[in-house]
């Protein structure tokens, strides 16, 4: 990102660009840079602010990062997983605006499949969920982005690899913290926004849009200190799936209905599209209090409570039209002269129901001296998740009538962490080592049941199925940041774990031979750490990092067989860890007003844990198992440029370019026939990719922005059998621009108008991306 400059007591952390932000031409202008300011020095980057984050004091390999002014005045920002949109080899998986459930983070080397491959925290509070790994179980999950909202961010800072022993294998793709705002006087703030877009695909060509309130109000006063924000989005996304039929071979001219498109499947199989579907609409309500009491200046007990409430409504649209004109959903029918079946859930409805709970404790030290601690604690908990879906057909369906009832409720972890700091030698001494105990603890169920009544309010009745199980991640870790020699700086590490799984269940009916009750499990693991920097020069640091981490299973891929309408899922209680090697080399170069980073990488994984998916015409549905892959391998080589003031004072450019060879050498799984997968492009990781922004700050009050994000061609399939990305189920290249105008109009009041897909570019995940869309804020602060 491009680094903008920062009034006093800002804090900014981001490997390259906390190189340009403390040269001295950064602050040319600038008030004093305060004494909480990040120090960087021999490619390391030592966090000394007072403003909490969940990140280790020595940062010993790539960081990168956003503050809350280039956030307001260069990203069109509606959700909080925003922020990362330009940063290098980062990638949401965002569908919509306020999309909850399929939101899920890239990184270089792991794909949008892989939401446990990557570590996500606001304030140090966990907000990844591993209770699985990216969509399965007829459930989801995405990082619980919704219980963080951009008015709340302070900073985002992200961590590249599992280069640091304070944290879990799950890092092995970024570690990404959100500090969010802490007040030192009395603040108030409120935003309004509207966002709209035109969407043709196939048969649906409509307006789907929403709006968006937020407001927050802090202060400080003596030794407390308080936060509370409050944020509704209501919006309707654009059809994210589509009813599909393989070409029918019967002839028949009863019942003949038109609307049917007609296309490609993702392997160049012809099919027909004959309805939309997947389309929600979503009202969210989130709020967020923060507490702090400081016991000294130097202890700080800090509380955050965060409510998240979700009512949602997915509905389906058909093509299809009978001779009157009127919409078909159900039934046997005739297009093109050949026969076809609906069947009643073909044009699917349902209803969501979340309220999601967010504790956060801790208390902290921060002396600066000798010794430094903190122990915290958090907990999410799902107090109510329920998805009612409808069995039988639409329209009658709207009414009522038989369904099924999902309900999580229960569902949730607990997370405690004890750390330490200690400096041998003080603050400016040789030695700083961090120490930590941390316990990580998962419980997943999922409880399905028939509803014979109305789908809608109706109770639970016969039980259809009942997963679930438990685990815990119990670690110890110590890293020492050493500075051993003038222009050297080495950081040693390990991570010990033990994983201890139990609890676990498959129950599908009394007498149900499939109903099992699985054993408990134990493993533990060791993930050495080392980085190594030097000062080649004034201007240029040299870099190199290596780390292990070891990726445990979750509770969903061990024990949550479930299925769905459409799909099914197959668990797998005897997987095996996923565990990665990863090297990363890097040359710095301070430009004066910019910086240039070269870095290359390499990551070796074995057993590396996927659910693959494929569709099975005969049954109609998708059929995903999860598995170990033998071995796959990445490597590759990314570039990052940031500069300041850039030909002229007050423009600013940012980019970078990564490329990615990431490939299956080892499977003895296969999709269709043994040995297909060996070679293969590992699934969602293209290639190349890309991001560029110039931003020009015209004068005091305006400022223009122009992006852009390029990703290559890639797979979903282990196999890459699906070579059409242009179509649904398909995941394609795509060009995207994106601009936004920031207007200050005095000190009180900021608006905004930005387009994002300002190139209007049709690109798929799986599902549809959003098309050129438009969105306009208005902002006061107090």
């Amino acid at each position: 990102m491009i680094p903008f400059r920062l009034p006093v007591g800002v804090f900014f952390l981001g490997g390259s660009a906390a190189a340009l932000l403390l040269a001295p031409s950064a602050f040319a202008q600038a008030a004093p840079v305060s004494t909480d300011a990040p120090v960087k020095s021999l490619g390391m980057v030592t966090v000394t602010s007072g403003q909490p984050t969940s990140l280790p004091t020595q940062i010993p390999t790539t960081i990168e990062g956003v503050t809350r002014e280039q956030i307001e005045q260069t990203i069109n920002a509606t959700d909080s997983e925003d922020a990362l949109k330009y940063l290098p080899s980062l990638l949401v998986r965002k569908r919509y605006i306020g999309d909850y459930n399929h939101a899920i983070l890239s990184s270089r080397a792991s794909g949008t499949g892989n939401s446990a491959r990557s570590a996500v925290y606001a304030d140090g509070i966990l907000l990844s969920n591993y209770l699985g790994n990216g969509i399965a179980n007829g459930t989801n999950y995405a990082p619980r982005w919704g219980l963080v909202t951009p008015e709340e961010i302070e900073r985002v800072d992200v961590l590249y690899g599992p280069f640091s022993a304070a944290y879990p294998g799950n890092s092995v793709g970024a570690v990404v913290d959100y500090v969010t705002r802490m007040p030192t006087q009395f603040e108030a703030h409120a935003k309004i926004s509207a966002f709209n877009q035109a969407f043709k695909l196939y048969g649906t060509d409509s307006h789907f849009g929403g709006s968006q309130a937020s407001a927050s109000l802090g202060s400080k006063s003596g030794d407390w200190s308080w936060f509370i924000n409050a944020n509704r989005t209501q919006s309707a996304g654009q059809p994210l799936t589509f009813t599909t039929k393989a070409l029918s071979n019967v002839v028949s001219a009863v019942n003949p209905v038109t609307g049917a498109v007609a296309g490609l499947n993702t392997r160049n199989q012809p099919w027909l599209l004959i309805g939309g579907a997947t389309q929600y609409r979503t009202e969210q309500e989130h709020v967020k209090l923060k507490v702090a009491y400081d016991f000294s200046p130097t202890v700080r007990a800090s509380y955050t409570l965060g409510y998240w409430d979700n009512s949602a409504q997915n509905r389906s649209d058909s093509y299809l039209r009978n001779a009157a004109g009127a919409p078909v959903y159900s039934g046997n029918v005739s297009i093109n002269g050949r026969a076809y079946t609906l069947g009643p859930t073909d044009f699917g409805v349902s209803n969501e129901a979340l309220t999601h709970l967010m504790h956060g404790l801790s208390i902290k030290s921060n002396t600066r001296g000798v010794w430094d601690w903190e122990v915290a604690a958090s907990l999410y908990d799902y107090q109510k998740d329920q998805i009612r879906a409808a069995t039988t057909a639409q329209p009658g369906a709207l009414g009522g009538g038989a369904g099924t009832l999902q309900d999580q409720g229960g569902t949730g972890w607990n997370n405690l962490a004890l750390k330490g700091i200690w400096r041998p030698d003080g603050l400016q001494g040789a030695h700083i080592v961090d120490v930590g105990y941390q316990q990580d603890s998962y419980k997943l169920r999922i409880l399905k049941s028939s509803v014979l009544g109305n789908w809608m309010n109706d109770g639970a009745g016969t039980m259809l199925s009942d997963v679930g199980g438990r685990t815990q991640l119990r670690s110890v870790y110590a890293q020492d940041a050493w500075s051993f020699a003038p222009k050297w700086k080495t950081v040693l590490g390990a991570r010990i774990e033990n994983w201890h799984t139990s609890s676990g269940f498959t129950w599908f009916g009394a007498g149900n031979p499939a109903n099992t009750a699985y054993a408990a499990r134990s493993e533990n693991a060791v993930s050495p750490k080392a980085a190594l920097s030097y000062q080649w020069a004034a201007d240029t640091t040299l870099k190199a990092s290596t780390g292990r981490a070891v990726r445990f299973p979750t509770v969903g891929e061990l024990y949550g067989a479930t299925a769905t309408v459409n799909s099914q899922y197959i668990n797998d209680p005897n997987l095996k860890p996923e565990k990665s090697w990863t090297t990363e080399l890097t040359a710095e170069k301070d430009l004066g007003n910019a910086v240039l980073r070269v870095t290359f990488f390499t990551e070796n994984t074995r057993d590396a844990l996927y659910a693959q998916q494929t569709f099975d015409p005969m049954a109609g549905s998708n059929i995903s198992r999860v598995q170990n892959v033998a071995r796959i391998q990445t490597q590759g080589l990314e570039v990052a440029y940031n500069g300041n003031d850039v030909f002229k004072k007050g423009l600013s450019l940012g980019g970078s370019v990564t490329y990615a060879d990431s490939r299956i050498k080892e499977n003895s799984g296969f999709v269709l026939t043994p040995g297909d997968t060996v070679g293969k492009y590992q699934p969602r990781v293209p290639v190349w990719r890309a991001t560029a922004l110039v931003s020009y700050r015209f004068d005091q009050a305006w400022t223009g922005t122009f992006a852009a994000r390029y990703s290559g061609k890639q797979f979903s399939s282990l196999d890459n059998s699906d070579v059409n990305g242009f179509a649904y189920q398909g995941t394609s290249k795509y060009f995207v621009t994106d601009v936004r105008f920031h207007y200050k109009v005095n000190k009180q009041w900021t608006a905004a108008f930005g387009i994002d897909n300002l190139n209007n570019y049709q690109y798929w995940n799986f599902h549809p991306y959003p098309q050129r869309t438009f969105m306009a804020e208005l902002k006061v602060d107090l």
